[in-house]
């Protein structure tokens, strides 16, 4: 079973050229997404074909009450409508997972919702999580805000923002916002600093400033922090990664000074120009969890995304091993979580 020997440089070098120039690369791929969770194993498994690498998973293993979940983050790197190979490595993958002691393994591929696509994957035993099921329950949201690049220039991106959204970058842009970008740690603990903010403000769980740290390590050359500031205040940051054809908004924090300046706008045109600098063709805003404009975070996004909207994913795709630690863990943990949440906010 070909699982990748990290004492192996010319196997590491070779599995690296396949995942970076694959059609369907996408960061949390990278073998280097991996030295970013703190507390989880990780394995790279793939399947060659006259000598060639033709599929490949890069999984996350968390242990939970003495089993394992394997999980391809926006995996597996091939298309996902090549059920041949699709097959071939969940096989690959079946005598780890045993050794593991997996209940499931877990793939979530960047595709849009597909009726035909689930009834493929249904058909070869695999489980589909994803319109439906209870937000909470979900380990990434399903809705997705991709802003387009292809073919676009900074007149015709503008043009296609709704007005308010071009009227906001306007109008932090005259009031004397200021945008800069950095690889350092000093703007590292400046983000931080924001997020911690923005996170006790909007009672979000705090990551540790070490998972930020190996982020800025793990992507280094592809990965920058971008910082808001007026006068001598600091507004709002963000972490953006460059990776393959899209440009991923990954992080975003602000402080509760002068939001009426509109930071955030002004921000994620910036970046957005870092992306068309570079012939990206995507920029990936992150998911959402509610399409209402009511919910401010769906109204910022979507002022981007005006003419793409949301895209729908088709969500998890499940092969479980063991049902019954996979309906504690997919049933009964998020109606717990969701108690929690809900104690926390009343607090």
């Amino acid at each position: 079973m070909p699982i990748l020997d990290y004492t192996d440089s010319k196997a590491v070098e070779k599995y690296n050229r396949f995942v970076r120039e694959s059609d369907y690369a996408t960061a949390t791929q990278d073998i280097n997404w991996a030295t970013i969770k703190t507390g989880w194993d990780s394995a790279q498994i793939y399947i060659e074909k006259e000598g060639e690498i033709v599929g490949a998973f890069s999984l996350v293993i968390k242990k939970m009450l003495g089993f394992s979940l394997l999980y391809a983050t926006r995996g597996p790197v091939c298309d996902p409508y090549d059920l041949e190979t699709l097959q071939l490595l969940i096989n690959e993958t079946k005598a780890f997972a045993k050794r593991k002691r997996a209940f499931v393994l877990r793939f979530d591929p960047e595709v849009k919702y597909d009726k035909a696509l689930i009834e493929s994957y249904e058909e070869l035993g695999l489980k589909v999580r994803g319109r439906g099921v209870d937000k909470n329950a979900l380990v990434q949201p399903i809705y997705n805000m991709i802003l387009n690049l292809e073919n676009d220039t900074e007149e015709t991106l503008l043009a296609r923002f709704s007005q308010k959204t071009r009227y906001n970058i306007n109008l932090s842009r005259r009031k004397g916002v200021e945008v800069s970008y950095h690889t350092s740690d000093e703007a590292l603990k400046i983000f931080y600093e924001l997020y911690e903010i923005m996170s006790v403000r909007n009672r979000l769980v705090i990551r540790s400033y070490a998972y930020f740290q190996n982020m800025m390590r793990a992507f280094e050359g592809n990965i920058r922090i971008y910082l808001t500031k007026h006068e001598d205040d600091y507004l709002s940051g963000a972490i953006g990664i460059m990776y393959g054809d899209k440009l991923w908004y990954i992080y975003g924090a602000s402080s509760n000074v002068k939001r009426n300046l509109m930071p955030n706008y002004l921000m994620q045109w910036e970046m957005i120009r870092w992306a068309l600098e570079n012939n990206i063709t995507k920029y990936d805003f992150g998911g959402v969890f509610e399409l209402d404009n009511e919910d401010g975070l769906y109204k910022f996004k979507e002022g981007f995304c005006r003419e793409e909207g949301v895209t729908e994913l088709i969500g998890e795709v499940d092969k479980i091993y063991n049902p019954i630690i996979y309906n504690l863990f997919t049933e009964v943990y998020p109606k717990l979580q969701k108690i929690k949440i809900k104690l926390l906010r009343k607090g």
